[in-house]
């Protein structure tokens, strides 16, 4: 529950500071009508909840939608005045022919053409309890760049790590799809003081991975993986490590 009230709360965050890059989320629309049905219907001065509302349209009156900036739209009154709705708001509202306006479409659109990730997840490695936070770039389509950082409290030991990774997603246009990972990195094992003549282990690592995604609504996606590691100790020996973990992150 922590990890998902955290990564609720930088998003929501992100939202209303409008730190989501316009260049990439800005998307003009082509101009419909829509009917409010609610009471009112809040238009705010800019695409977020920081920013004031500055006019309501009434139940009834009709404004059409011009512009869409995440999981905002910009729309005009028969007045002519300007402002922005959050999409929940404008789910509610009627197409000219009398049908509920949809925007599924536009919410896919913006998984496809995501470019940042945040995310965090639990699971076990090597046969103990792990917690990671990651980020990653999309480079293309189908391939992306991850940084993890990790941490393992072992029973006699603790263990931090951190990795970098390319990974591909042969079918990443469907909302659930698998996707396959190398990657290189560090790890750092420090034995319980309690322990006599154990020594810390400061060594190379690599892995490979395999997962799937699923992305659920909004900006949020599931993922569950499955990862072999190696950690190469020293010339004649390494360590072989197998890890699970599952998690959520969001996207922009």
């Amino acid at each position: 529950m922590f990890l998902i009230r955290l990564l609720i709360l930088i998003s929501a965050l992100a939202t209303a500071l409008g730190v989501l890059p316009a260049h990439a989320n800005d998307k003009p629309e082509t101009s419909q009508l829509v009917q409010v049905t609610d009471p009112y219907l809040e238009m705010h001065t800019g695409p977020g909840r920081g920013f004031p509302v500055f006019h309501v349209a009434a139940r009834g009156e009709s404004v059409s939608i011009v512009l869409r900036h995440t999981d905002w739209f910009k729309v005009r009154t028969a007045a002519g005045k300007e402002g922005w709705v959050q999409r929940k708001q404008l789910e509610s509202t009627l197409t000219q022919a009398g049908d509920r306006k949809s925007f599924r479409d536009a919410l896919v659109d913006d998984y496809l053409r995501r470019r940042v990730e945040l995310g965090a997840s639990i699971g076990r490695f090597g046969g103990e309890p792990a917690l990671r936070v990651w980020s990653s770039w999309r480079l293309a389509e189908t391939i992306s760049i991850e940084g993890t950082i990790g941490q393992v409290q072992g029973l006699y030991s603790g263990t931090d790590f951190w990795h970098l990774n390319l990974h591909t997603e042969p079918w990443g246009h469907q909302r659930l799809s698998p996707t396959f990972g190398i990657g290189f990195g560090r790890f750092n094992n420090l034995p319980n003081t309690s322990l006599v003549g154990a020594l810390p282990t400061d060594a190379k690592l690599a892995n490979a991975t395999i997962g799937l995604r699923w992305f659920i609504s909004d900006r949020f996606v599931a993922r569950a993986d499955y990862s072999v590691y190696t950690a190469y100790i020293n010339n004649t020996r390494s360590g072989e490590y197998r890890s699970v973990k599952a998690g959520l992150s969001f996207f922009f």
